[in-house]
């Protein structure tokens, strides 16, 4: 690995746990640091938002589930998981999937489809996230989503329960309340974390200024391993087309945020942060 403060913090940090918030982002974001990673310590992804809700399904659902081409929701998901499973198994990392619902399916306190009144007709009104464009990609998380929220802290938590290792955690770029939600609750589970920017999101958008203002980060890049990347995303079948319709997969190097405390402990020696 390079002298460099990443390469450090993963060469000092026994385990690694990667969050990801969906059943492909951790690969999407990590996919080459964790190739690399998985060579000096153990490494485990945790996949949050692994399940698909019943119908009826709001329009932005409904539009989610025909961007991909696929006809039921619990099938798609299925699949999803069985191709997160593979990939994960071929890189030889361990994985966990939590089974939390995806936020495009999530219904307010858990409840279960109405068959009769009005939410019948119009399913956005029992959902956290009615819409896509205007609450679930907007950047924050919806104050219906308390609960879920306390559920992945206290998961962090325990999967880490030593406080040792380094846990990386999505920067939430491009403001999915999925993705934010998980941010949130690494940020506030007391473990060391590190950032990383989400792909390929971040091709169109930046970081949330709001929440990199509050914290002294030094942003690191990492190339090795991206060719590898590439085959291992296309992995992911029922998501690759819609991601990438032109269908190539772009070399864009990972891009991770390390607290300057984790930085500077982990600094080459004689060195400084560069």
């Amino acid at each position: 690995m390079a002298d460099d403060p990443l390469s450090a913090a993963l060469e000092v940090s026994v385990p690694l746990l990667v969050l990801s918030p969906h059943l492909d982002d951790a690969v999407l974001s990590c996919g080459a640091l964790m190739l690399c990673a998985r060579r000096r310590a153990p490494v485990t992804v945790v996949s949050f938002f692994t399940e698909a809700g019943p119908p009826p399904h709001t329009l932005s659902g409904r539009q989610y589930l025909r961007q991909t081409g696929a006809t039921d929701a619990e099938e798609l998901y299925a699949s999803r998981r069985e191709e997160d499973r593979a990939v994960l198994e071929r890189m030889g990392v361990t994985w966990r999937h939590f089974g939390l619902v995806d936020g495009l399916f999530r219904r307010r306190d858990g409840r279960p489809p109405r068959t009769t009144g009005p939410a019948r007709r119009l399913p956005e009104l029992d959902h956290v996230y009615p819409t896509y464009r205007l609450h679930l990609s907007r950047g924050r998380v919806s104050r219906r989503d308390g609960a879920t929220l306390r559920t992945v802290t206290a998961a962090v938590r325990a999967l880490m329960p030593a406080r040792r290792g380094l846990v990386l955690a999505p920067l939430g770029v491009g403001g999915h309340a999925d993705h934010v939600l998980v941010r949130t609750a690494a940020e506030s589970s007391g473990c060391r974390v590190a950032y990383y920017s989400d792909f390929p999101y971040n091709r169109d958008h930046d970081a949330d200024p709001a929440f990199t203002g509050r914290h002294a980060f030094v942003s690191c890049s990492w190339e090795d391993g991206l060719t590898d990347k590439q085959e291992l995303i296309r992995g992911y079948r029922t998501q690759a087309e819609a991601l990438f319709p032109q269908g190539g997969i772009p070399l864009v190097p990972e891009v991770y945020l390390l607290a300057s405390d984790i930085a500077a402990a982990s600094a080459p020696p004689g060195g400084g942060v560069p």
